[in-house]
């Protein structure tokens, strides 16, 4: 895969298909080969010249090296309004992605983010609102306490093992499995983590993404400011990010739609995928 040096750190990347550029971030701890294969051929099919690229400190893009609170300490410390020690808040990702686009020669481009990728996606859109030809944030939320996970995932995760090379695999299927939907099948994603984890494990990167979350500043205010053709989608069923969430990031955003679907939990149901992507085709549409 090739990649490109932005803002002192390399990312990888990958782009397929042709039209008008699409930018694909993806969520917390998540590589660009997390994005559904279904779901890229649905995208260049629908006339998208789609770029995906692995976040700073995951997958094949640059790893920081700075000490990150542990996960629990992170959210203790958003929960109770105090610092959160980091090296980078969503805003230097959201740069990132801008710093691609320079590389890569494009202009502007349709930005579809999920989870983590949502808030990227806001703040890029916020930040470089020329840049974005229209904004999807899919099971996200706009930094403002909505959308909090449930107490029964929270306790799974702080009761988690630490991650190894050996478990890695174990837990990562029972993580999506915890926080999918009824479409989730475990022996079906088995392989795609197996093949994520030979690729790169990282998790300190998770560590030092989820500090960067928890320490990032409500982007509600600048949200409310957009002039840009906006698509949210939000599973109704989500455990990870509530659909409030969803609400909220429809809300802030002026003139946005708002899908939001009952078999979707934090995840990108294949059934749904269709539908998702015409919406997102739907919306670019509008910026023409």
């Amino acid at each position: 895969m090739p990649s490109v040096d932005v803002n002192g750190i390399t990312l990888e990347y990958e782009r397929s298909g042709a039209g008008e550029p699409l930018l694909l971030i993806m969520g917390l701890g998540a590589q660009l080969t997390a994005w559904p294969v279904e779901m890229v051929q649905l995208l260049e099919d629908a006339g998208f010249d789609v770029i995906r690229f692995d976040n700073r400190d995951i997958g094949l893009s640059s790893e920081c090296d700075w000490e990150p609170p542990s996960p629990v300490r992170a959210f203790i410390g958003r929960l109770l309004r105090r610092p959160v020690p980091t090296g980078y808040v969503v805003d230097d990702m959201a740069d990132d992605a801008a710093g691609l686009l320079d590389a890569l020669g494009i202009e502007r481009a349709h930005v579809v983010g999920a989870s983590m990728g949502g808030m990227i996606a806001q703040a890029l859109a916020i930040a470089h609102p020329r840049r974005v030809a229209s904004l999807t944030s899919i099971m996200s939320n706009p930094g403002d306490g909505s959308g909090g996970a449930t107490a029964k995932v929270l306790l799974a995760f702080a009761r988690r093992e630490d991650p190894t090379p050996e478990n890695a695999v174990d837990q990562a299927v029972a993580t999506f499995q915890r926080i999918s939907g009824p479409h989730f099948r475990a022996e079906e994603y088995r392989p795609l983590a197996e093949a994520a984890v030979a690729r790169s494990f990282r998790p300190h990167g998770v560590a030092r993404q989820t500090a960067a979350i928890m320490a990032s500043a409500d982007r509600t205010e600048g949200l409310s400011r957009l002039a840009v053709p906006a698509l949210v989608v939000h599973g109704l069923i989500d455990p990870l990010v509530k659909p409030s969430g969803g609400l909220a990031t429809a809300q802030a955003i002026p003139g946005s739609r708002l899908l939001m679907f009952n078999d979707m939990a934090h995840d990108l149901p294949a059934p749904r995928l269709p539908e998702i992507v015409d919406a997102i085709a739907r919306v670019g549409a509008r910026s023409a």
